[in-house]
């Protein structure tokens, strides 16, 4: 049996957060920017977003600035990892799941592999 499928207000609630995070990492000038929509595909998250940041700090900035806007929005309930070293964060709102990146470390996971999805082109892959 596969996921539930989320209600109308549901959808509209978890659109709203797609744009709010989407419309915060474009401000803070993320860079290749991936949405994967996992809606009725799988049971971790309706949406998973990957990005990456220039540096250390360019990814942590970009994090803390999320998770502000995340609570001053009401989504404050979200779970953050890696924050002190910054090669990789994740924050997990529970309906989205977000994961930033310096670019090395997201060629080395390379996260849009998993879901099948093509990698920006012009970004560089480790041998």
């Amino acid at each position: 049996m596969g996921p539930a499928e989320p209600s109308l207000d549901d959808q509209g609630r978890i659109t709203a957060l797609e744009n709010l995070i989407l419309a915060r990492l474009d401000d803070d000038k993320a860079q290749d920017v991936v949405f994967i929509d996992l809606k009725g595909k799988s049971a971790v998250a309706d949406g998973l977003i990957v990005a990456s940041g220039r540096s250390h700090r360019h990814v942590g900035a970009m994090a803390d600035h999320l998770l502000r806007v995340l609570k001053e929005q009401g989504y404050g309930r979200a779970r953050v990892e890696g924050l002190p070293h910054c090669d990789w964060v994740l924050i997990d709102t529970g309906d989205v799941i977000v994961h930033l990146f310096r670019p090395e470390v997201r060629a080395f996971y390379n996260i849009e592999k998993i879901w099948s999805v093509e990698p920006p082109a012009g970004r560089a892959a480790l041998s």
